[in-house]
C-alpha cells in the first residue's frame, strides 16, 4: 500500500523544502495543502481517516509546517482533536523547522558537553527555536538563562514551557545589547544564539573573555551572523579554545532528523512527532 503524506501549510504556498524531504524519505505521495487554519483543517483530516481502514492507517501521516510557528501549533492541536477512537493517523509538527533544528543544536552540544552539568545561555530565546532549544536543554537536566529583549517576555515563555519540562533551573534574562549578553553569559558553558536573521548578538570581543565557554552554536545563516567569529559552515571547529557550530555545520544533522521523523511516522498511525518525540528519534540516530 502507497505512503501517502498530507502537508498541511499555515503559509499561502506549501514549502517545497518540506515536499523534497518527504521524497528523500520515501513517501510515495504528497498531497499539498495551503493556507491551512484550525478552522478550516477538519475536513483534510477526515479525508485523511475515513478513507482506509484502520489497520491501514499507518500508511497515511500528515505533516503540519508553515513558517508561523504558532499558527502550526494550533493546526496541529486541531488535528488531534478531530480524530476518532482508532481512526486516526501519525502527525508530526515541525514548522519553520522549530523542532528539527532545535533538536539538531541541543544534539550538537551533548557531543562536548555533560548536560546534566552545563549551564546553558540561549540568545533569542523567546523565539521558535530558540524557546524548543531551552526546552531541550531543561529536559537533560541543564541550567538555563533563556534570554529575550524583554525580561516580561523571557518570563512569559519560561512560563509556556513549564507546561512542557520542569522549569526549576530556567532563568529568565534580559539582554539588549553585547554588554547584557556577556553579562548574561558569564559562567557558562554553553551559548546558543538563536535571534532574528541578521542580527548580531554576540560580538567575538565579548565571548573570547568568557572564562569556562567551552561551545557555541549558532543557528543563523544571514549575514551578520549571531555570533562573531563562528561560521557558518562550523561543525565542531575550535576557534580561540571553543567549539564552535555555525548553522549549516549543524543543518547537516537537522536534515537526518527531519528525514528519519517522516520515516517514523508510517512505522504506526498514533505517533505525535512534538519537540520532545522528534529530539528522541534525533538520539537514537547517534
Amino acid at each position: 500500500m502507497k505512503r501517502i503524506l498530507i502537508q498541511l501549510d499555515t503559509d499561502p504556498q506549501p514549502s517545497v523544502f518540506d515536499r523534497v524531504v518527504a521524497v528523500d524519505a520515501d513517501v510515495d505521495e504528497i498531497f499539498s495543502y495551503s493556507g491551512v487554519t484550525p478552522e478550516n483543517v477538519e475536513g483534510l483530516v477526515h479525508g485523511a481517516i475515513f478513507t482506509r481502514k484502520p489497520a491501514d492507517l499507518k500508511y497515511t501521516a500528515i505533516f503540519v509546517g508553515g513558517s508561523n510557528v504558532a499558527a502550526g501549533e494550533a493546526v496541529f492541536k486541531k488535528v488531534r482533536k478531530s480524530f476518532y477512537g482508532p481512526m486516526k493517523v501519525s502527525v508530526m509538527m515541525d514548522s519553520n523547522g522549530s523542532n528539527t533544528t532545535a533538536s539538531a543544536a541541543v544534539l550538537a552540544a551533548a557531543r562536548h558537553l555533560d548536560l546534566k552539568q552545563t549551564t546553558a545561555v540561549v540568545l533569542g530565546g523567546t523565539g521558535p527555536v530558540g524557546c524548543r532549544a531551552a526546552q531541550l536543554l531543561l529536559s537533560e537536566g541543564a541550567t538555563v538563562r533563556l534570554a529575550s529583549r524583554t525580561l516580561d517576555k523571557a518570563k512569559s515563555t519560561a512560563e509556556l514551557l513549564s507546561a512542557a519540562v520542569d522549569t526549576t533551573l530556567l532563568q529568565p534574562v534580559k539582554v539588549e545589547s553585547p554588554s547584557e549578553a556577556q553579562a548574561a553569559s558569564l559562567g557558562a558553558h554553553l551559548v546558543i544564539a538563536a535571534g532574528a536573521a541578521g542580527v548580531e548578538l554576540l560580538p567575538t570581543g565579548t565571548w573570547r573573555l568568557l572564562a569556562g565557554l567551552e561551545v557555541l552554536i549558532d543557528l543563523n545563516a544571514v549575514p551578520p551572523v549571531g555570533i562573531e567569529g563562528v561560521e557558518i559552515m562550523d561543525k565542531g571547529t575550535e576557534r580561540h579554545d571553543v567549539i564552535c557550530y555555525g548553522a549549516i555545520g549543524v543543518g547537516g544533522t537537522k536534515m537526518k532528523i527531519h528525514s528519519a521523523a517522516i520515516r517514523k511516522l508510517f512505522e504506526s498511525n498514533d505517533q505525535k512527532l512534538d519537540t520532545a518525540a522528534i529530539y528522541e528519534i534525533g538520539r537514537s540516530l547517534g
